[in-house]
């Protein structure tokens, strides 16, 4: 009972603070309110008159970023300078132009180059605020390195199997079937087949060494361990076979390019093709309604193979002057709804969950498969040592693909990546 007349009293005295508290006072609350508000937005330095941002090289590319920029102009006053930089000599390029300060506020990276950046010192982390969440786990994951988010992902992308619907009647979920079509449709006299990738690339064979168990650097809970490196392992020499076999039977011509083989399946002499979204539109062009895609094929062994998923991002120049709206244009470009237009435009996939459940997404018939494979897939190694992988591991697949010894090129490749990381110093 006495607790009971205890809330009582307190009520009665609220109830009576709340009357006393007249108009004026009232007013005087909302002004302190606003006063914080303002507070709250003055956090921010002086609004620069410009922001500079390399954008690559593309031109749909370009068009998007361009649309998205113009109205971060239009809301906040800061004009924004596009200059045309093809992503892979951003970096080479910002290291002459920054130290000279004619460099740019903010670049444009695949994730995998993020480690090479740091360690030259050419780009400062990144704070999401409260838009963390936002942006899917995978892409979270790629950004991060040392601990830190090094960028906000922009698109995030990986390849699937495309199919000609006119040459082939049902979906190619499995190696199997894929192996079925490679045998029945293949006529190299002709210049048709019925699978073509590039095989003679790391990038797009990864998953067929991956499924079997290879790994390039072992992977301790996000921390790589470059001094293990599994690319000449059981599951590397099961994938390296796997690849010589396409060469052995005739699926897949030794000298292929990415050219020739776009210009087949374009013009309708091949039936499947491993590569990745980029290629959307032209084939759709090309093919119409007879484009399908679905997943990477399951492997005999029952497993998904897990592709590489690539993340492009923004970042933060170590020599912008201007660093926090920097980072506010980044998270605008990159907000749910500038995402969808990038989307629209550039037809390259946002690494946000609203994004990727977005029905025009998730439901499309094309950009689907690309979605789920994103799933199955893991981030390239953003560390500086990956750079000295590429070049040994290729010119291993040049070899199997040409008849050489599986198990010997592999641990070949695999001793001059070491040589490789222990002469460039890299972690």
């Amino acid at each position: 009972m006495k607790k009971w007349f205890s809330f009582f009293l307190v009520f009665i005295l609220a109830i009576g603070l709340l009357t006393a508290c007249g108009p004026d006072e009232a007013e005087e609350s909302n002004g302190s309110d606003d006063k914080a508000n303002e507070e709250k937005a003055g956090d921010m330095p002086e609004k620069p008159e410009k922001l500079l941002l390399w954008v690559n090289a593309e031109e749909k590319q370009e068009e998007a970023v361009k649309q998205i920029t113009e109205k971060y102009t239009e809301e906040t006053g800061i004009k924004v300078d596009l200059v045309p930089v093809d992503m892979l000599d951003q970096v080479e390029k910002l290291d002459v132009e920054g130290p000279a300060g004619n460099g740019p506020d903010i670049i444009f990276q695949p994730h995998d180059r993020i480690g090479d950046l740091v360690l030259r010192g050419l780009v400062e982390p990144v704070d999401f605020g409260d838009s963390e969440s936002e942006y899917t786990d995978t892409a979270l994951d790629a950004v991060t390195y040392d601990g830190d988010y090094w960028g906000f992902p922009a698109v995030i992308e990986t390849y699937a199997m495309y199919y000609n619907k006119a040459l082939v009647k049902e979906e190619p979920t499995t190696m199997e079937a894929i192996m079925e079509i490679a045998e029945k449709d293949t006529d190299a006299s002709q210049d048709k087949y019925g699978f073509l990738m590039e095989a003679a690339n790391f990038y797009f064979v990864y998953p067929f060494f991956s499924g079997n168990g290879a790994y390039v650097f072992a992977n301790n809970d996000g921390t790589y361990d470059i001094s293990d490196i599994g690319l000449n392992n059981e599951g590397a020499i099961k994938g390296g076979n796997l690849v010589q076999s396409w060469f052995n039977n005739g699926y897949i011509p030794q000298d292929l390019t990415p050219d020739i083989m776009n210009g087949l399946f374009k013009e309708g002499k091949v039936s499947t093709v491993l590569n990745g979204p980029w290629m959307v539109r032209e084939y759709k062009d090309a093919l119409g309604d007879d484009l399908g895609t679905v997943p990477l094929p399951i492997l005999d062994n029952g497993e998904h193979a897990k592709s590489f998923v690539g993340v492009k991002s923004y970042m933060l120049s170590y020599y912008s002057e201007n660093k926090e709206w920097a980072q506010d244009l980044m998270k605008f470009i990159t907000n749910k709804e500038n995402a969808m237009t990038y989307y629209d435009v550039a037809g390259e996939m946002p690494p946000r969950n609203d994004a990727l459940e977005n029905p025009v997404i998730s439901e499309d018939p094309i950009f689907a498969a690309f979605a789920e494979q994103t799933t199955y897939g893991e981030p390239m190694p953003s560390v500086p040592a990956m750079q000295q992988v590429w070049d040994p591991i290729n010119d291993a697949l040049s070899f199997i693909s040409k008849g050489e010894p599986v198990k010997e090129v592999l641990a070949e490749a695999v001793q001059t990546i070491h040589d490789q990381i222990e002469a460039s110093g890299a972690k």
